[in-house]
Formats: C-alpha cells, structure tokens, sequence
C-alpha cells in the first residue's frame, strides 16, 4: 500500500469572535482552498456561508468582510482546534496531529 506524506502547516487564520459571542463553531484545520484564500470555508463549493446566511435570514456574504459581519451579527465565533499538522491536501483524514497549543489563543 502506497502512503504519500502530508506537508507541514500551521494554521494561518485568527479565531473569528466579538465579546458577544453566544455560539462557538469549531472546525478542524483550513482546507488549502480556504488557506489560499486566507479565511474559513474558502472552497466555493462548501455550503457553511449559504448555511449559516439562511439559518439567520440574511444574505449570504460574498467577502471576507460580509463574513466577519455576519458572524458577528449572528453572535457566532468561529475557530479551528487544530493549530500545526502535517495534512495531505484538506483530507481531515489524513491528519497527523504534530502540536497542539489552545494556551496559545487562549490568551488572545
């Protein structure tokens, strides 16, 4: 069986909150679509914005900035669990877990 290496990242985006905050959506680790695009669920293909847009009736953001919005509007923080890793591609599957630091956000 042939097994190819993932590649060594660490996580590129801040948690997403306000003080406000009521609801915590926690994810796992940035696909390469949304690190490319430097914000969560960046694939055009996933449903969380039109999701989270219907589930609070309102439109569905079309840049980072109406994202921020609506996830504050919603009072929702967003954050991944996973801060470094080695991954093959966005394949959760794939994850080899090298560090975990919740201390590091933690005081942010």
């Amino acid at each position: 069986m042939k097994t190819t290496a993932g590649t060594h990242q660490i996580h590129p985006l801040q948690p997403v909150w306000a003080p406000d905050s009521r609801i915590l959506i926690l994810g796992s680790f940035p696909s390469v679509k949304s690190r490319e695009s430097g914000f969560y669920y960046g694939h055009p293909q996933n449903r969380f914005w039109t999701v989270i847009a219907s589930v609070l009736g309102m439109p569905k953001p079309e840049n980072v900035e109406e994202k921020v919005s609506l996830l504050k509007k919603g009072k929702i923080a967003l954050w991944d669990v996973i801060r470094e890793c080695e991954i093959r591609g966005s394949s959760d599957l794939s994850i080899n877990l090298r560090l975990t630091r919740f201390s590091v956000y933690a005081n942010t």
